[in-house]
Formats: structure tokens, C-alpha cells, sequence
């Protein structure tokens, strides 16, 4: 297990006035005896802090190239709204996603719950300002799903099976099941691959499913109902892949905010993120990129689940 926690761990725009004339008009400008610099006004100021071009960070919950390519319209969307250049980024994994937003190298981060607990633990700059609303909830749950023809009925009998899920700072792909294997079925928190027989961190809940559906593993967990994500080039699975059970309810999604970001510049973004809720357009590349059906406000308390559930594994959180 300690193996698996070191994975986890290794886890302005500026204004120039310029007055224009002629040269009848032009009046010399007046000396400035005692070298002052020109006084500037709150507004200028306030916007010089800006920064040239907000990074937004994403983490691969289904094929990288794809988020890459379904992201772009929302950062070119928001870069309109902001007046600020919005740059989409996929991350490989969600520790890489904290890791740049706590060293200032993301602003905006599309954070999962584990992950954005993990990331208040390690560092003081992050905020969950808004979370996703799918199909009208705030939470989710998380599924485990097995091959049709698999002789595996229920959770008990994933011991000495072979698992696989997305990352192992997944909130649905990881710690929820394993939480839920160690409080209702005994399995020892310190050795949870102890009771597989082999673990494979597949990076991304479609490649977990996709494990499972060629055989490479006996179990995916991921969130619900993520078959639906490889639908498209597995017209099989829905009817080859088996839903086997869920976990308890898990807070959605985070849109997590830079605190070094200057507080007019995070009002606006939350502005313009919840103005989205009344644009079908918005809404649509939402869906695209993380199955989002809206936005609400969210703050730091709304994850305090996932804290209490992450103490079943104390050494992860440091």
C-alpha cells in the first residue's frame, strides 16, 4: 500500500492612455518638478494585476485528444467573456492538476473531489468556488462494472480479482470503492492491493472500462454510468459490461480557483461560468467535456465527505 500512496504523493493587460491633438490644440504637458510618477486610478491598477493569459487545467476522464479538442471552444469562450486569453490544458493525471494550481502554473482547474482535497491539504492557494450539476444533482455516485459473463455477483467476490480504475487520486475511481471495501467488507486499508490480485491504473475511466471489456482485468470502477463515454467506438458495451454495484453519494466536480488570482478577476469567473447555466450553447460543450448539465456555486465545506472518507487512509492526505 505504500507503494500505492507514493504513486498518490508523486502525485496584463496593461492600458496606455495617450491624449490625442493637434498641434494647434496640444498644450506642452507640465513639468513634474518633483519626478512623481503620474497618479493612477484604482481601476487601472486593479487591472494591470491581471495576468496576460489564465491557464484552465483539465485531467483525462475519457481519451486525452478528445478533451484537448472539445475543450477549445470554452476556452475561446471564456477568453471573450473575460477579455482575458483563457488557455485549455490536460494534465496527465489529477496530482499533476494540483500540483501546477498550488505552484501557480494553472488558474482555473476542473478538479474532481479527491483531488481538490488532496490539493487544500498541500496547499493554501486553491478554492472550489463551483461544482457541476448532472442531470439536475450536485453528487454522484461511483459504479463498479464486470463483464456480463462474469461469475462475479457481488463485491465480496472481487477478492483476488484484478481491478482496474483511472488514477488513484480518483474520487469514483478510487478512494470511494476503496473505502467502502475496507468499512463494509473488512479489506485492510494498509493492503488494499492485497486483496487483488493485480491493480491497473488505467489513466482515465473509459480506458478502466476498457480493460475490463478485453479481458485485461475482472472489475472498472469508475463514475456512473461511464460506458456510455465508449459507447461510441464500443457499441458492445452497454450489453457486454455489467453494472455490479455503487458506492454512497460523492460530491461532483469542483471548478477550482487560483487564490492569487486578483478577487475581481475570480468574481467575474464565477459570473461567467453560472451565466453558462442559460446558454445552450455552453451548456452542450459542457456536457461534452465532463458530461456537465449545469453550474452552482460550491465552497470548501461541501467536501468535507471526502475528507472524512479519505481518513480510512490517513497516509494519503500527507
Amino acid at each position: 500500500m505504500k507503494k500505492i500512496y507514493s504513486m498518490v504523493l508523486a502525485l496584463a493587460m496593461s492600458i496606455a492612455l495617450v491624449g490625442c491633438g493637434t498641434a494647434d490644440d496640444t498644450e506642452p504637458p507640465e513639468e513634474n518638478a518633483g519626478g512623481d510618477t503620474p497618479e493612477t486610478t484604482e481601476e487601472d491598477a486593479t487591472v494591470a494585476e491581471w495576468p496576460d493569459e489564465l491557464i484552465m487545467g483539465f485531467v483525462p476522464s475519457q481519451d486525452s485528444a478528445n478533451i484537448a479538442d472539445t475543450v477549445a471552444p470554452l476556452a475561446d469562450r471564456l477568453s471573450e467573456e473575460l477579455g482575458v486569453n483563457v488557455r485549455g490544458e490536460v494534465m496527465t493525471n489529477y496530482t499533476a492538476l494540483v500540483e501546477a494550481m498550488g505552484n501557480d502554473q494553472v488558474h482555473i482547474g476542473f478538479i474532481p473531489a479527491f483531488g481538490y482535497v488532496l490539493a487544500t491539504e498541500r496547499y493554501d492557494n486553491i478554492d472550489a468556488v463551483l461544482k457541476s450539476i448532472r442531470h439536475g444533482s450536485s453528487t454522484y455516485k461511483a459504479q463498479y462494472t464486470v463483464r456480463t459473463d462474469s461469475d462475479i455477483q457481488s463485491l465480496e467476490d472481487l477478492e483476488g480479482k484484478v481491478w482496474a480504475f483511472p488514477d488513484l487520486a480518483s474520487t469514483s475511481g478510487y478512494l470511494f470503492p476503496a473505502a467502502q471495501l475496507v468499512n463494509e467488507y473488512g479489506v485492510d486499508p494498509e493492503n488494499i492491493s492485497g486483496f487483488f490480485s493485480d491493480l491497473i491504473q488505467a489513466g482515465g475511466h473509459d480506458n478502466a472500462l476498457i480493460q475490463v471489456l478485453e479481458g485485461n482485468a475482472d472489475v472498472a470502477t469508475t463514475f456512473d454510468d461511464a460506458r456510455t463515454a465508449i459507447e461510441a467506438d464500443y457499441p458492445e458495451a452497454m450489453e457486454e459490461l455489467r453494472i455490479l454495484d455503487y458506492t454512497a453519494e460523492i460530491p461532483n466536480d469542483t471548478i477550482s480557483l487560483n487564490t492569487n488570482l486578483p478577487q475581481e478577476l475570480r468574481d467575474l469567473i464565477v459570473e461567467v461560468f453560472m451565466a453558462f447555466n442559460s446558454d445552450e450553447e455552453m451548456l452542450t460543450i459542457m456536457d461534452e467535456v465532463y458530461n456537465w448539465t449545469g453550474i452552482d456555486t460550491a465552497s470548501d465545506s461541501d467536501y468535507d465527505v471526502v475528507r472524512e472518507t479519505a481518513q480510512v487512509f490517513p497516509d494519503m492526505l500527507n
